[in-house]
């Protein structure tokens, strides 16, 4: 069996957007990741560059389960004493983008080509996104957070 390769024709770029309102950190990072791989579309392969441009709308009103209030993200910038510990409520309320940049991240395979898809994730925190002109379309993720009923 031959392994299939999309002409560089077939490979179309399309836009999408979500709205995170409610939504659940790990099922709206799938979502996202699965959108930026191109996996919704007939001609994906895995070496070859088929994703989609995802906007996240409403990144602050995202729903955390668990415990994860508690919780801390880590970063490293390489240096010595560079380790950098941020809590999940604190980061929600200054920068919920990093949140979800981050779960989105270890969604993706871990390639060269992950940065290129990363590259075409646009988080914001309101409901005002600048790329009105591409005409994203709106994919609805259906299971919204049973906390915030």
């Amino acid at each position: 069996m031959k392994t299939f390769t999309p002409k560089p024709a077939d490979l179309t770029h399309d836009w999408y957007v979500i709205d995170a309102t409610d939504v659940v950190l790990g099922r709206l990072a799938t979502q996202a990741a699965i959108l930026l791989r191109g996996k919704n579309k007939p001609t994906y392969a895995p070496h070859a560059d088929s994703g989609n441009h995802v906007i996240i709308i409403n990144a602050d009103k995202i729903a955390l389960t668990g415990n994860k209030m508690g919780k801390e993200l880590y970063s490293h910038s390489g240096r010595p004493g560079g380790l950098r510990r941020d809590s999940y409520a604190e980061l929600l309320e200054k920068n919920p983008e990093r949140i979800i940049k981050n779960a989105v991240k270890g969604m993706l395979p871990k390639n060269r080509l992950a940065k290129v898809q990363l590259d075409r994730l646009r988080i914001f925190r309101g409901a005002e996104h600048p790329h009105t002109p591409q005409k994203p379309q709106v994919f609805e993720i259906a299971q919204v957070s049973q906390q915030a009923k």
